[in-house]
């Protein structure tokens, strides 16, 4: 452990996606505190409020802290306690069972995002032997915008507010980072950006906590951002504000791609988003005149049946611009760390072809995925129906897919269906209630783990220290240690040291050297394509992908209207007239979680959605009170905030509303679960299988 001379450890908080050093401190074993590293190139002594609150998580009273076997029926809520010796080997046994009878894709994991732990699930996925591993977002957040910069730029790219220069406009779209601070993006760079001179433009259906920043703001239709997008590439090309040297060198399919967009013009995008054409016109020249500029984009480009295309058509506007891997720019990462060993070549081949999904979505499943993983939908129809096959078990690791996985009530009955469901958390969730064993997960400081900063171009390593222990808990990589060991797998002689050093390796320190430093920084390279080119098969950045086109997908981006909608569903409007986006963010709680924490409940005691004001006139509705959200697959109760700073059209919903105080009736989790309004069917992105959880049509009405 990393000590102090005043006591204090030395770690990084992890109760988001993390990235703030901190010093914890510590009273006779228990967590007493929790204060920002003013030495920590992240955050710099800053922390959000969810951080500052620590002490309530590792210390709440209703914290598991031994493994738990159910005694009664499912949902009953009658447990054991029982040994760790005896819940391994017990669960280990029906598992090796299960892929005995069935084989071992019949067998299910799934995760939380962003967590200590997420890549040590896909190997033991892989050691397992299983194809079907999810995460929530996957084909929902993130995934797409890293393989599309993969293969368009072939790294990722993240704003650089780190470097000498800073940049000077800043386009937020579909992000609202000042409250989510994603990844090691924290909210405290982009604050400090903005207070040091950079403009902002917000594009999003909300003027969110971000936007209240900018001095532009395109309140877009929902899931039209690929229309806007193209609409913006024809202002920078048609009015030659492109980057003529770097598209010259350095870009492949500019002359198609000047072709492609020379009828989508702001116009054209007008009809389409609802977004006055000369704003369209406004920000595409803000961007693409005041260099350097970055795009801040945000899951809500994402969460659309067009998601591939959506974020090629916003990546092109960077690399069109030269705003690409320059200071102040969009920067490609160092990369300072070894890929996570996921033991890959220990998943049997003929396991490639049982992947739910693979199949039909290439870049979720495929071997051209950037993590191969199942296709969520079909997951969960698979443990409702054994179609194509029977799911049989599900292991959890920090998922609550009650609350975290698109329509709730289908998930309510895959989950029921299950032979085997073991859970593993801090907390007793809904989903962990329906399970034959919940095991006592290590909060974030009874962790260690090595991290590389912001996440996928990992600029900075930092080592998490294991600072207490609470009652029994364990980390979530040791439970899976544990039952590779009673299972036989490859790997489970490696421990989680060995994985971390060989991390480090790079770096020529080990985890123990790591926690000593806290972190390494390498100095940050730029324009680093000059010596070898971009990582892509005609080593440019690939306007025109050919890599797309012969997997059967356009090379070329393109909009697509959503399947439900205002165009493409006439016939829903009368009942459903209004336009619904979920999952909005509260700087309070971390997706689900958070609910029982009594400081931060305090600060956000009820679930909210979002309504204009005039959409509050006609409905009879004021600020304040409760109101039913509805769409045609179900109604939640939640609270009216009524707002100027809303598209006329849009109700925003947040999502992962719980209610940990009613236990007695499942706690409430159908009462105020934005998941009972989305969809999980198709049609589904075709590359992706993205679903459509922005852009639903919906109505509100006042509740008596």
């Amino acid at each position: 452990m990393a000590g102090n001379p005043d006591g204090a450890y030395r770690t990084v908080c992890r109760l988001c996606h993390g990235g703030c050093g901190v010093f914890v401190h510590l009273k006779d074993g228990r967590v007493v505190s929790v204060k920002g590293d003013p030495e920590s190139p992240m955050n710099r002594g800053w922390m959000c409020v969810k951080g500052i609150k620590s002490p309530e998580f590792a210390n709440h009273p209703d914290r598991l802290k031994r493994p738990l076997r159910r005694k009664k029926g499912r949902g009953a809520g009658q447990w054991e306690e029982i040994s760790w010796e005896a819940a391994l080997s017990e669960i280990a046994g029906r598992i090796d069972g299960i892929r005995k009878e069935t084989g071992p894709e019949t067998i299910a994991i799934g995760q939380g995002t962003g967590r200590h732990h997420y890549m040590h699930v896909v190997r033991f996925a892989n050691a397992l032997g299983t194809p079907n591993w999810y995460e929530p977002g996957l084909a929902q957040c993130f995934i797409p915008r890293i393989t599309v910069s993969n293969i368009t730029y072939g790294g990722f790219v993240v704003a650089d507010y780190y470097g000498e220069v800073k940049p000077k406009r800043i386009i937020f779209w579909g992000h609202n980072p000042l409250i989510t601070g994603p990844d090691g993006e924290l909210a405290v760079s982009v604050r400090r950006a903005l207070d040091a001179g950079a403009k902002g433009v917000l594009i999003d259906p909300r003027r969110t906590e971000t936007g209240r920043h900018c001095e532009l703001w395109l309140p877009v239709r929902p899931a039209t951002d690929a229309a806007l997008a193209l609409a913006m590439i024809n202002v920078v090309i048609g009015e030659g504000l492109f980057d003529g040297e770097f598209v010259e060198k350095w870009c492949y399919g500019f002359e198609e791609l000047k072709a492609h967009v020379k009828g989508l013009t702001p116009e054209w995008a007008e009809n389409i988003t609802t977004v006055k054409a000369g704003d369209i016109r406004k920000a595409a020249i803000m961007y693409a005149e005041e260099k350097p500029a970055v795009i801040e984009w945000g899951l809500g480009l994402e969460q659309n049946i067009n998601s591939l295309q959506t974020v090629r058509a916003v990546a092109l506007l960077r690399a069109i611009t030269g705003n690409l891997d320059i200071p102040g720019g969009d920067m490609l990462g160092m990369n300072v760390l070894r890929g996570y060993p996921t033991l890959k070549d220990k998943l049997p081949p003929d396991a490639l072809k049982k992947r739910l999904g693979a199949d039909t979505f290439k870049l979720l499943g495929g071997w051209r995925a950037f993590m191969p993983s199942a296709h969520i939908p079909a997951l969960f129809k698979a443990m409702r129906t054994g179609e194509p096959y029977k799911i049989r078990a599900l292991l959890l690791f920090g998922n609550n897919p009650l609350l975290s996985v698109a329509n709730s009530r289908e998930v309510y009955e895959g989950l029921n269906s299950l032979e085997l469901l073991v859970a593993t958390d801090l907390f007793m969730t809904p989903s962990a209630a329906l399970a034959d064993y919940v095991l006592p997960a290590a909060f974030w400081t009874e962790t260690e783990q090595v991290i590389g900063y912001p996440l996928v171009v990992e600029n900075i390593a930092y080592a998490q220290s294991r600072i207490n222990e609470t009652g029994e808990c364990r980390q979530d990589e040791w439970i899976m240690d544990e039952l590779s060991k009673r299972l036989g797998l490859p790997g489970a002689d490696e421990t989680l040291k060995h994985v971390m050093d060989y991390q480090l390796e790079p770096l020529g320190i080990t985890y123990e050297e790591l926690k000593k430093r806290h972190f390494a920084h390498p100095k940050h390279e730029y324009k680093k394509y000059e010596k070898h080119g971009f990582r892509t098969p005609s080593r440019k950045v690939e306007l025109y992908s050919r890599t797309l086109e012969r997997m059967g997908y356009g090379p070329l981006p393109a909009f697509k209207e959503p399947p439900e909608g205002p165009v493409s569903s006439p016939d829903v409007l009368s009942d459903f007239p209004y336009i619904l986006i979920t999952g909005a963010r509260t700087l309070e709680f971390f997706h689900s979680e958070g609910r029982q924490i009594g400081s931060l409940r305090r600060l956000r005691p009820e679930p909210r959605c979002e309504l204009h004001q005039t959409v509050a006139d006609r409905r009879g509705i004021k600020d304040g009170d409760w109101v039913m959200l509805s769409t045609k697959r179900g109604s939640i109760k939640m609270k009216a905030s009524v707002t100027e700073d809303i598209h006329p059209m849009v109700i925003s919903a947040e999502h992962g509303w719980w209610f940990p105080e009613k236990k007695e009736s499942f706690y409430d989790v159908f009462e105020s679960n934005a998941n009972v309004l989305t969809n999980n069917g198709p049609p589904y992105d075709p590359a992706f299988g993205s679903y459509q959880l922005r852009g639903l049509l919906c109505n509100v009405t006042r509740k008596d």
